[in-house]
């Protein structure tokens, strides 16, 4: 990590080497570090700085790259844009098998800098027509990181989509999602599929979230924020939920999923309206994460800190 004087809170873009690759784009001041991978598509690290990544990173795949032949999916990590629903992806690319869109999640991006932001531009997938424009910044002052995803229809005909941002974190102590009292979901969320989750937990409007490490487990709500709560930090994911708008997975705007044992992460994902593109076109969504220390031993404490009014 750079030195610098802990007044020095503007931030700064950098070349670096992450993980095996190069030609890595570092977003950096004296309170925190984002790393960007054009390689990958990815933003591959956020942390305080003086702390660890928050984001899961699969070291295995050091320095690899996607496989856009669909015949492997290559679960690098960090944090990413697929289309929604993911149900009608087989319905664009005729592909028999689950694999996510090459241009979203296989194939490397073009990155130029803006200032202190990093701008991530993808190739036109050829099944859905579209580019997607990511523009990361960390803010001055903070240790507050933006990511405006934008998807730019270029050829088809008119598409229904919505943006899906996934973040895949390190495995927490738990994850919290408020519950909207005017929500439009029964208890506030819904839990995917008809297996009872072994570790959920309803606390007034707070519902605490504790991987399975024996089951890949998912569910979906209305809210608009999700707390990530490690040993020592919180990270806050953020986006704004627009009134009477249509959402994908029944009206989900927030999701978090947990990944079974051997590879211990959780996603917390959030998704923008439905839209009906065409070419010419664009829609955006914009995630904002924030880093914060734990001041409380107690879990909840913290979380209602962070998330109640």
């Amino acid at each position: 990590f750079p030195t610098y004087g802990a007044e020095d809170t503007t931030p700064r873009v950098s070349r670096v080497e992450f993980q095996g690759w190069k030609n890595v784009y570092r977003i950096s001041h004296a309170l925190a570090e984002v790393i960007v991978v054009p390689q990958v598509g990815r933003v591959m690290s956020f942390r305080l700085a003086d702390g660890e990544n928050v984001f899961w990173t699969d070291r295995q795949l050091d320095g690899k790259q996607g496989d856009a032949t669909g015949a492997t999916w290559v679960n690098f990590g960090g944090d990413k844009t697929w289309p929604a629903p993911e149900a009608e992806w087989r319905i664009h690319t005729k592909r028999t098998r689950w694999m996510p869109p090459p241009a979203f999640d296989a194939l490397p991006v073009t990155a130029r800098v803006d200032g202190a932001d990093v701008i991530l531009t993808s190739p036109i997938d050829p099944f859905y027509g579209i580019r997607t424009i990511r523009r990361v910044s960390l803010q001055p002052n903070a240790a507050v990181m933006q990511i405006e995803t934008t998807y730019e229809r270029v050829s088809g005909e008119p598409l229904r989509v919505a943006i899906w941002v996934i973040t895949q974190f390190v495995d927490p102590v738990a994850v919290y999602v408020p519950l909207p009292r005017a929500s439009t979901m029964t208890g506030g969320y819904y839990v995917f599929g008809d297996k009872p989750w072994p570790d959920l937990l309803t606390s007034g409007q707070l519902l605490r979230i504790r991987r399975d490490p024996a089951a890949s487990r998912k569910l979906g709500s209305d809210a608009d924020r999700m707390l990530w709560v490690g040993e020592t930090t919180l990270c806050l994911v953020s986006a704004p939920r627009v009134a009477g708008a249509e959402y994908p997975d029944r009206g989900a705007s927030a999701e978090v999923y947990t990944n079974p044992d051997p590879k211990p992460y959780v996603e917390l994902e959030t998704l923008g309206p439905l839209a009906t593109l065409k070419p010419g076109e664009r829609i955006q969504h914009t995630n904002t994460y924030t880093l914060l220390r734990r001041t409380a031993r107690d879990a909840e404490a913290d979380a209602r800190r962070v998330l109640e009014p």
